[in-house]
Parts: structure tokens; sequence; C-alpha cells
């Protein structure tokens, strides 16, 4: 369908050699737009564009710290003057410290709130004006359950993750007189490199989360290609400021 369609787009994916990033990225690339993935393992890196280029994808990798604030906007430059525009933003980077609060250090707090939220911030500030060029753009930033649930151990992750989720809110408002739609996609519990550890760290987690899941599995991240390409193009042009949930029903299940 032609609402669907992203040709003659191009998205830049924070993250996006690996896991949700990477399954949203393939998304896009399958409806047709072109892709940066931005991160800091290049390595990692090729086989994700190995897996974009067998879609037919032009997809490249670029180098980003999100801990710095030049290289983000760098970044994002690079790929506005590489394709002569950027339409669609995916704030994916993330990491986690899982400790109780009373344990952490400022040093732990201040790596998971620049890489999870501050980055966000810079990035989505660095795509503004060539969306505005452009007429238009979608920036998705990635939530989490614990935008709105809480966790003993991940308090610095579940702090930056409801501050992405308002950072959209108030971007969405902000951008909307630009056509510049903003939303957040909050995932529930997915089989990833970050989750995995979470399973290694935390007794009995699998568990509880399967019982609380009514679609009774983890999820991968090739359930997000779907809702990246949703909120990427024209379908959702008059939503903004919202989260949409991807999480199996677990944020539904009492």
């Amino acid at each position: 369908m032609t609402m669907f369609d992203l040709k003659k787009r191009v998205a830049f994916v924070t993250g996006g050699n690996g896991g949700i990033g990477l399954g949203m990225a393939k998304g896009l690339a399958a409806a047709g737009a072109s892709i940066v993935i931005a991160g800091r393992n290049k390595t990692k890196a090729q086989s994700a564009l190995a897996e974009l280029h067998a879609l037919g994808a032009q997809a490249e990798f670029v180098d980003l710290d999100v801990l710095e604030e030049q290289s983000c906007r760098q970044a994002v430059q690079h790929t506005a003057d590489r394709y002569g525009r950027l339409d669609i933003l995916v704030n994916n980077a993330g990491t986690t410290v899982r400790k109780q609060p009373q344990d952490l250090t400022a040093q732990e707090w201040r790596l998971v709130m620049d890489t999870n939220l501050t980055s966000a911030f810079y990035c989505s500030q660095a795509a503004y004006p060539h969306m505005v060029r452009a007429g238009g753009g979608k920036i998705i930033n990635i939530g989490s359950m614990m935008s709105i649930f809480a966790s003993s151990y991940a308090t610095p992750y579940a702090a930056s993750k409801g501050g992405i989720l308002q950072l959209a809110r108030s971007m969405a408002v902000a951008w909307a007189k630009d056509n510049i739609q903003v939303n957040a996609i909050l995932p529930g519990w997915i089989d990833t490199d970050l989750t995995r550890k979470a399973r290694e760290q935390v007794q009995g987690l699998s568990e509880r989360v399967l019982a609380r899941t009514p679609a009774q599995r983890w999820g991968a991240p090739d359930d997000f290609a779907g809702i990246a390409v949703f909120l990427a193009s024209a379908a959702s042009n008059f939503i903004t400021g919202t989260a949409i949930p991807v999480d199996g029903g677990f944020s539904v299940q009492t």
C-alpha cells in the first residue's frame, strides 16, 4: 500500500546493529527506506549490513558514540549530507546497570541516563532542521515496560525510559507545527543481548515473564518491523505523542 511505502526515505537508527534496532531497520528497509545504522561495534555492524543488503536495501554504518554530543550531531549531519535528506530517526541506543539504588555510583547513573535519554535529545535536536527542510519527519523513541512499571534493580534504566517517553511527548507537541510526528514504542521482554544478561543476573526472571505474558513467549527483534514501518510512514501522519506497547500483552495482564 502506498501509505506504507518508504521509498526515497532515509532512516537513521541508533544502536541499529543488533537487537530491536536491527529488527526495526529491517522493517524500514523492506518498505524501501535507505538505512544508516549508527553505533560503536563495527564488527557487529557488518553482520547487520549483510542482512539489510540481503533485503535489497541501501544501507551503511556510521560510527557513533552516544555519550558524546558532538558525535551524535556529526553522525546525523553525515547522514543528511550523504543522502541529501533525513526523514526518520529511531532513538534506540540503550544500556543498563542492574543494582539496587543504594549501590549505584554517580558514574553508573550518568552512563545509563546519557546513553538512553540524553543521546536521544542530541540526535533529535540535530535531526530537526533536516526534517523541517524535508517538509516533515518521523521520530521514534524506544522506551520500555519500565517507562510505566518500576524495578528495584534498574533505577537509572527505569528513570531514563520514563524520561524518553516524556521527551517524545514534549517534542511531539513542540514540533507538530513542523509536520514532525514523535512517538514512543514500549518493548516488553524481548530476546536480546541485554535481556539475556538480565536472565543470568535476575533469578527466576524468565519464568515470571512467561507467566505474565499472554502470548506465552519472549518477543523477538523482528516483532518490531511492522510497528517501525507504521510509525515511520504516512499511515501514522495524525498520530503523535503516543506510546505503543509491543509486549505480547504483558502490560495489560494482571
